[in-house]
């Protein structure tokens, strides 16, 4: 069957096209999709049921409900007590404040789920702290940055639902086990950086606690860290799916903010909940409308396209992952990470079933390569958070960026190239 290049330019080009004028990416791959299913003569009733089809899922009801337990914790003021934790943890050291920010990350990551949300919550506090302290704009944007993407790998992960979405139903417990290691692993490496740079640059040491008020500090925090016992626990162990967790979570977490942190009122509650559904809305017309171009996508064959012309140069594992990496990460400098993951799966998750990769270590991979894309210029939404933030250009932060971006490429290798880094937590849970 021969390739129809004029249903492929006008999927694709339609959709570059409405994206370089602005238009929202729900419209453009609706729009994209719209007219080449028209071109093609297919039925506009079958765009129809595949746009349902996105969401008939019972994965899908555990999206609004995990949007929804890191507003509430984030607006809650949890992350204030995290980020407290964290200096009672590691504050001591040389540099304390930039090792407490990535400590503080990947605890707020096991709320939160989302990497922007992090640097919001967290860099709204630390990155003027650590400004006072001494430590130049663009360093501590580097970290607060660099250390959020650790909440897209480390449970719960929204886009990890959205893999699991894309991928045709992977278990979501199976994913969520696999990025603990790499999420811990990236932690780890930007401590490492932070030490190197304390060290060379003279940081100043952090603040050192009681054993009293250090217990009193994580007494006060677990209370709020127990969410993610009960989303993690609940579906390790079989006594919740992973929508009923999060249910649950939610519940959990309005009681916590609302009568023990007394941090929310019945206005801030409201406010949470019309946020929510702002987003949810956004993510649901994406989801709905990316099903249809992943259809379209499959139908013209462009998966089978992609492969033919990889193989062709060759067909090396360590050659076909390294070329889906370098494509990754071109692509998500340019382009929303939710989005990419909706799109790319489908075509993707094929290439790389064929050189026999597993679907959850593929899964985690992408996911890490993408947030590293949270972090570049030009379209970086936690880049250009942070650096609004702390008020300075992102030229600034990036310059001092690169060795973050040294450590993060190193993990990514070492995720890609060593498959039991993702895969044996997982396995030994089976």
């Amino acid at each position: 069957m021969s390739a129809d290049w004029a249903g492929i330019a006008l999927l694709l080009g339609g959709f570059l096209g409405l994206m370089l004028i602005r238009v929202p990416i729900a419209f453009a791959l609706g729009l994209a999709s719209l007219a080449t299913a028209t071109y093609l003569g297919l039925p506009l009733l079958l765009v129809a049921q595949r746009m349902i089809n996105g969401l008939n899922s019972f994965t899908f009801l555990a999206v609004p409900f995990f949007i929804l337990v890191g507003n509430i914790m984030t607006e809650g003021g949890i992350s204030d007590k995290l980020v407290k934790l964290a200096d009672v943890l590691v504050g001591r050291l040389r540099g304390g404040l930039a090792h407490g920010n990535v400590v503080a990350s990947t605890l707020f990551g096991g709320i939160s789920g989302s990497s922007v949300a992090d640097v919001a919550s967290i860099g709204s506090f630390l990155i003027p702290a650590m400004g006072k302290a001494g430590y130049p704009p663009g360093y501590s944007v580097s970290v607060t940055i660099t250390s959020s993407v650790q909440g897209v790998l480390i449970p719960p992960s929204q886009n990890m639902i959205f893999y699991a979405l894309a991928a045709g139903g992977l278990p979501i417990s199976t994913l969520f086990l696999a990025g603990y290691v790499p999420g811990f692993l990236l932690g780890a490496s930007l401590m490492a950086i932070c030490a190197v740079m304390a060290k060379r640059h003279g940081h100043p040491l952090g603040r050192r606690y009681t054993w009293r008020s250090g217990l009193a500090t994580l007494a006060d925090a677990a209370i709020g860290l127990f969410t993610i016992v009960i989303i993690i626990g609940g579906i390790l162990t079989g006594i919740f799916t992973a929508t009923e967790s999060a249910a649950v979570a939610v519940v959990y977490a309005l009681i916590v903010t609302t009568f023990w942190y007394r941090s929310l009122d019945r206005a801030a509650v409201s406010r949470i909940f019309a946020g929510t559904l702002t987003t949810l809305a956004m993510v649901t017309a994406i989801i709905m409308t990316s099903s249809v171009f992943g259809f379209l996508l499959s139908y013209l064959r462009i998966p089978a396209l992609l492969a033919e012309g990889i193989f062709f140069i060759s067909d090396n594992k360590l050659f076909v992952l390294l070329a889906i990496n370098l494509l990754l990460l071109v692509l998500g400098m340019l382009m929303d990470m939710g989005v990419l993951i909706l799109l790319l799966t489908p075509i993707l998750l094929p290439i790389v079933t064929k050189v026999g990769v597993d679907p959850i270590h593929f899964g985690v991979m992408m996911i890490l390569n993408l947030g590293i894309g949270l972090c570049t210029p030009p379209v970086g939404t936690s880049l250009i958070v942070g650096c609004g933030i702390a008020r300075i250009r992102m030229g600034a932060a990036v310059r001092q960026m690169w060795p973050f971006y040294l450590a993060m490429i190193v993990v990514l290798l070492l995720v890609t190239y060593v498959p039991a880094l993702t895969m044996t937590l997982p396995e030994m849970m089976r």
